[in-house]
């Protein structure tokens, strides 16, 4: 087996999944405030890192991925892959000193930029065309390599050299396996199987880190997958006859979803999603912080002082590009942005407010109806935002105009009004027991949540890591499950499960 070309016809096939692929690619790849300081931007390359098997066998990361789907291939189609992962790209930061020579500092500051030291990310992308009726039995084994290398790039002002940036990449070794399997039964369809593997012999230092293991790491790797005639089988929702062989494919730190009108294109990636995810049309662009919501992050950004804006550009190219499109957006993407409702469709069966006695759009009070809007680089959805809106702000008629109110003498948006909060150290009563950080608890999910992951979490002991209060006044307990792997990791970075007061109860022991 041996790289390939992708031919048009295959690029075109996997044009409208790469939308969906680059979304989750640079998901959280630089995060408001886009500068490197923000201590969110500390913590990188969070999802789909794939370390060299020497850092992953002692740490919560994995060095392989395993992607398992149902093909109903026809004779003689052909399976196209791509998989594509970040190459991180050490930026290091040098001035020129009086003699000529350069020598390495935290800063370097320009009229428009402030270069400081910093972990970029260079797309790779592995791309193979193979038989279906060639990968029975063991199939294929493909081996890449991406070589060590390093970059110079001068820094200059006012036509004068005054430092450089040095861009080094480290070299990163992978496998990619793909096999396929028979099923029983009268059907033609193949299990397929693709595993990713960082294979580097990279062998952490004395007293090592993560940070100095993702240079040698596959960074957000996921795959695209696509045949040339035939289809895909949905391993979220099969068609009845192969629920069975289809709730037999074991995925492993990835998750395949159908990404094609002709289902003929699957992706299967670090972060779960359904099938036929779209980029909600709204989006101006990519914005990289893909949990928050567009208008109020181009709004946010749009804020930033011009000395944050430097030091953004100076962080990243992709970062300065984010906060010159929230920049340069017109007064039209800016209406869009704000009051996109998708939920009133599927209530609605498609009719329009004129249509169900009342008020046409043109008639609305001002009020805060942006509910719904896309998150960005955006995928869309149709849930939504309830917290954007205080429940008992309007009456049954989802119409009417919001009830008025006398504002706080503090509003909910202004630092102020958590003055009185500190979740390291507030407690709540449950049970008639004081409960803050530190406290055992024994998680009892309620029915009102209607996460999976609970049926798995119901009756795990856990710790709680805070108490928070949001602007409704309810209480959440952030905890982390006894015996997690990443636990170190979920506090790093400050990924917690959270829980109301009656949903835990307490440990014989506690």
């Amino acid at each position: 087996m041996s790289e390939a070309v992708f031919t048009p016809e295959v690029a075109a096939r996997f044009a409208a999944a790469r939308q969906i692929a680059d979304a989750v690619l640079f998901e959280g790849y630089v995060l408001y405030p886009y500068r490197a300081s923000a201590a969110k931007n500390r913590m990188r390359w969070q999802f789909g890192v794939l370390v060299p098997p020497a850092w992953g066998a002692d740490s919560a990361e994995h060095c392989a991925q395993r992607t398992e789907c149902l093909i109903d291939p026809r004779r003689g189609s052909t399976l196209s892959v791509q998989m594509r992962f970040l190459h991180a790209r050490r930026r290091t930061v040098e001035r020129v000193r009086e003699d000529g020579a350069f020598e390495g500092v935290e800063k370097l500051e320009l009229p428009d930029r402030v270069f400081v030291p910093w972990d970029e990310g260079v797309e790779e992308r592995v791309e193979l065309v193979l038989p279906v009726d060639r990968l029975a039995g063991e199939g294929g084994t493909f081996a890449f390599t991406r070589p060590a290398r390093e970059e110079i790039e001068p820094v200059e002002l006012d036509g004068r050299s005054i430092g450089r940036l040095v861009h080094r990449r480290e070299r990163v070794d992978g496998v990619i396996r793909v096999r396929t399997a028979e099923l029983p039964g009268p059907y033609t369809t193949l299990r397929l199987t693709v595993e990713v593997e960082n294979t580097g012999t990279w062998v952490p230092p004395t007293r090592a880190d993560r940070e100095a293991a993702l240079p040698s790491s596959l960074v957000s790797a996921h795959v695209l997958l696509g045949l040339s005639a035939g289809s895909f089988l949905s391993v979220t929702d099969p068609p009845e006859w192969a629920k069975v062989a289809s709730h037999g494919c074991r995925n492993l730190h990835t998750w395949p979803v159908l990404a094609s009108d002709r289902d003929d294109v699957v992706l299967s990636s670090p972060i779960i999603l359904e099938d036929h995810p779209q980029v909600a049309p709204e989006s101006p662009g990519a914005l990289y912080d893909a949990t928050e919501i567009d208008e109020i992050l181009a709004l946010r950004t749009s804020a930033l002082t011009e000395q944050e804006k430097r030091e953004a550009r100076g962080t990243d190219a992709r970062a300065g590009a984010a906060v010159d499109l929230a920049d340069s957006l017109p007064p039209e993407v800016w209406e869009r942005l704000h009051g996109t409702v998708r939920a009133l469709r599927e209530v609605t069966g498609g009719r329009g407010p004129e249509q169900i006695g009342a008020p046409s759009a043109g008639t609305l009070p001002p009020g805060p109806f942006a509910v719904g809007v896309p998150v960005s680089p955006g995928l869309a959805s149709d849930a939504p935002s309830s917290d954007r809106l205080s429940s008992d702000a309007f009456s049954s008629d989802p119409f009417a105009s919001p009830a008025l109110s006398v504002p706080p003498e503090t509003p909910w948006w202004d630092p102020a009004s958590d003055a009185g909060f500190d979740p390291a150290t507030d407690r709540v009563t449950v049970e008639g027991r004081s409960v803050g950080a530190g406290s055992r608890v024994r998680l009892r999910p309620g029915p009102r949540r209607t996460d999976a992951q609970d049926l798995f979490l119901h009756g795990r002991d856990a710790l709680v890591e805070a108490v928070l209060h949001d602007v409704d006044g309810t209480v959440h307990l952030a905890v982390i499950v006894d015996d997690d792997p990443g636990a170190d990791l979920r506090r790093l970075q400050g990924r917690f499960l959270y829980f109301q007061p009656d949903e835990i109860s307490f440990p014989e022991d506690a």
